[in-house]
């Protein structure tokens, strides 16, 4: 049986939401290439328009979409581009998702309570996503909501090696914010040369959204630079009253450090306001001028995601980033 055999190398292509173009502009600088030309509109009624202005037969396509406010417009703009690429015969679609929507709702806290992250894997995957990039989930447990490779990227070794050249490292304490972060505190405490660890306790009305209550610090933190870590910050209000807890238990300094800056009003006042000595976070998602204020440094993620689409691209290995620990 005589066979028929395709000659040709493997195109890479990025398509770009239109959330955050600042973001994926850098990820195609990093990649030295173009982003995909794409039309995309709303009608009248707020539907959503979007096709591809070039064929996309046969690529390794990544979707590249931001989740600010309003995260359900973007949300749907991104399904609808995914199904745009699979429509277009794009042979594998990679869904790029810094900060993972619904990440918070990974659980049920209470009865009749809704997965909503696993609700969004499935769309996703219904839409034809072949794989999911993202940075700092919410809990490592959304990587097994998608049915297929999950790519979950980390931004420890960008925020702390940051941080090493502002503070000395024998006076550094690394704080987590409530108990189910201090394993990642530990990984921060390893990659600041095996810093002290130390959290902060709270308590959480599970009927009240976005309210929480620091109480005490259990861990050794006076005359100490405190890294206070989290993976987002929402209105500010659980960070900020951390801070507090933390000048009042004696810390010299604090400096907070957070992959996801959502900045819910009115987080940028409350940060503003709360005695941090500097905020330092990353542009997964976008802080227009008004949210911004002098404490606040903004390190880029676009080199970490494009060294992950390469690897990807090329059936390389995204562990190799993070030293086989992702």
């Amino acid at each position: 049986m005589s066979e028929i055999t395709a000659h040709g190398e493997k195109k890479l292509i990025l398509a770009a939401g239109r959330a955050h173009p600042e973001l994926a502009q850098e990820i195609a600088k990093e990649l030295e290439t173009e982003l995909l030309p794409i039309d995309a509109y709303d009608f009248a009624n707020g539907e959503i328009y979007v096709r591809s202005a070039e064929s996309v037969r046969g690529t390794d396509a990544f979707v590249i979409q931001a989740h600010p406010a309003p995260l359900n417009n973007w949300l749907m703009e991104q399904l609808i581009m995914i199904d745009s690429l699979k429509r277009a015969s794009a042979k594998r679609i990679t869904v790029v998702s810094p900060f993972y929507p619904y990440s918070r709702q990974d659980k049920k806290g209470r009865g009749r309570e809704p997965i909503s992250a696993r609700l969004v894997a499935d769309l996703y995957k219904t839409a034809g996503a072949d794989r999911i990039m993202s940075v700092d989930l919410h809990t490592s447990q959304i990587q097994g909501f998608f049915d297929g490779p999950v790519d979950h990227l980390m931004a420890i070794p960008l925020l702390a090696d940051y941080i090493r050249t502002k503070v000395e490292a024998d006076n550094i304490t690394v704080v987590s914010p409530d108990t189910g972060r201090v394993r990642v505190a530990e990984q921060w405490a390893e990659r600041l040369g095996g810093a002290p660890l130390a959290f902060v306790h709270k308590s959480r009305d599970l009927t009240v959204p976005n309210q929480a209550v620091s109480k005490t610090v259990v861990g050794q933190v006076e005359g100490r630079t405190c890294v206070l870590i989290d993976d987002m910050i929402d209105t500010g209000g659980t960070i900020s009253g951390a801070v507090q807890v933390l000048k009042n238990a004696g810390a010299k300094d604090v400096i907070i450090a957070c992959t996801h800056a959502v900045f819910s009003d009115p987080a940028a006042q409350r940060l503003a306001d709360s005695g941090a000595r500097e905020v330092v976070v990353t542009n997964t998602l976008p802080i227009p001028a008004e949210k911004r204020f002098p404490q606040l440094t903004v390190l880029s993620i676009a080199p970490l995601i494009a060294r992950a689409i390469r690897e990807v691209f090329d059936d390389g290995s995204v562990t190799s980033l993070f030293d086989g620990k992702a």
